[in-house]
């Protein structure tokens, strides 16, 4: 059944090697378990629901992309997302969170939209294959930035905005040891090396005494408490400044998470070799219409807006080349609904490790930049070194994409056929107005 469902072996896989990196992937980001209602309950939501929420809508929105594109892409409540959502939308312009979570269905309804009269794929197809190497490896560094950070390898610093941290902490010395022990497992080509790596940490973790059980495990009963509360009436509202200041959010839901999703799409797919010869990528639409459902779904259970988590990336370098991957994630969600206190018991020193070996393979799609080419490096170096730097996938393909635009024009080589191109960089640039307004 797993066969005809998944076609494994026209992918080159088997069910241990995708159940191994369903593992890692789900693993890798099961701290949203835990970050996720910290965030959302700053917001006044009830921690214990959004907790439950949370792991409904992962579970939901990963089986679902398994089933539907047969793509190891798992979903869960976004990063970043989370935090405007609270600290911009409800904290700061005092916007119920029931009616937040309207925009976010809002948001959600308009992606579907777009999916299905195929301007989301036109968007996709428009980006120039450079960037989608660029986009790759820019994402690379990012997954890397933050497994170093996590690890407390780079810490802040006043002085130089970052800095090397004390090597000597318990969990520094930790995932630098756990790196070179996935790393070593690697070169020995053992299957399920990252997931080895990550549980041989993690009990050393727990022996160090670096992770800490939550008192009591989350349910479904806590759903009651943020599931169907959102206000849709209240987000359509359009009358005064109050109706402008909703439509804002809405589009600034939509156009974020929509640009971060590409970016992910793209460096998971290219990092698993499932895009095309000619650069597309197969079964997008149905990637999309997966992504925009899940959106939804998440904002009816309540969360901020669900989307595609980079690190899948983490699963795809373990092996995993189909939806089994995400729907076992998915499952081991719908497991952490149970066990919740379990998946915050992985410390950090386990999972640091794996997104930096996992940033350091993607750093290899840069090889396919023709860097000799400046219509074509400098835009692919915008895009690789302001990904991590801004914490943001979007802003490296809006630095990315603009300039490739305007370098084309300046170049007198713009076609007809770029007109999309041409229409994207100029949203880009009046995003970056619109964020330095805000």
């Amino acid at each position: 059944m797993l066969e005809r469902v998944f076609a494994l072996r026209a992918h080159g896989t088997t069910v241990r090697t995708e159940v191994f990196a369903g593992f890692t992937t789900f693993l890798t980001m099961a701290y949203i378990v835990v970050v996720n209602p910290a965030i959302l309950g700053e917001a006044g939501m009830p921690v214990a629901g959004v907790a439950a929420a949370t792991c409904l809508a992962a579970a939901f929105g990963s089986i679902l992309m398994g089933l539907l594109s047969n793509t190891p892409l798992a979903l869960a409540p976004g990063m970043g997302m989370n935090a405007y959502f609270t600290y911009t939308v409800v904290k700061g312009l005092g916007v119920p969170w029931e009616t937040a979570l309207g925009c976010v269905f809002l948001s959600g309804a308009a992606f579907l939209v777009l999916t299905l009269v195929g301007a989301r794929r036109m968007i996709v197809d428009a980006i120039p294959r450079s960037l989608f190497s660029a986009v790759a490896g820019g994402v690379g560094l990012f997954i890397a930035f933050i497994g170093l950070k996590n690890a407390g390898v780079i810490v802040s610093n006043p002085a130089t905005s970052v800095g090397l941290g004390d090597l000597t902490t318990p969990t520094a010395a930790l995932s630098l040891a756990g790196l070179l022990l996935i790393t070593a497992l690697q070169a020995w080509k053992v299957k399920g090396a990252i997931l080895i790596g990550i549980l041989a940490v993690a009990a050393a973790g727990w022996a160090l005494g670096l992770a800490h059980l939550a008192p009591g495990a989350y349910s479904l009963a806590a759903l009651s408490a943020t599931a169907f509360k959102l206000d849709i009436p209240a987000a359509l509202n359009l009358k005064g400044n109050l109706g402008v200041t909703l439509a804002e959010i809405v589009f600034v839901f939509l156009f974020v998470d929509l640009f971060d999703n590409v970016g992910t799409l793209v460096a998971v797919t290219k990092k698993a070799g499932l895009v095309a010869k000619d650069g597309s990528i197969p079964r997008l639409n149905r990637i999309l219409l997966a992504d925009s459902a899940a959106a939804m779904v998440g904002a009816v259970a309540g969360v901020s807006t669900v989307t595609s988590y980079i690190e899948s990336a983490a699963g795809v370098a373990e092996g995993g080349r189909t939806g089994l991957t995400s729907v076992v994630v998915g499952i081991l969600f719908l497991v952490a609904l149970v066990f919740a206190p379990l998946v915050q018991a992985i410390p950090t020193a386990a999972t640091a490790p794996a997104l930096i070996l996992v940033g350091a393979l993607m750093i290899g799609a840069l090889t396919e930049v023709d860097w000799a080419d400046p219509g074509v490096a400098v835009p692919a170096f915008l895009t690789v070194i302001t990904i991590p730097l801004t914490y943001s996938i979007a802003n490296g393909l809006a630095f990315g994409l603009t300039s490739y635009a305007a370098l084309t024009l300046l170049r007198g080589r713009a076609r007809a056929k770029d007109w999309l191109l041409f229409l994207l960089a100029g949203l880009f640039v009046a995003r970056f107005i619109y964020l330095a307004k805000g």
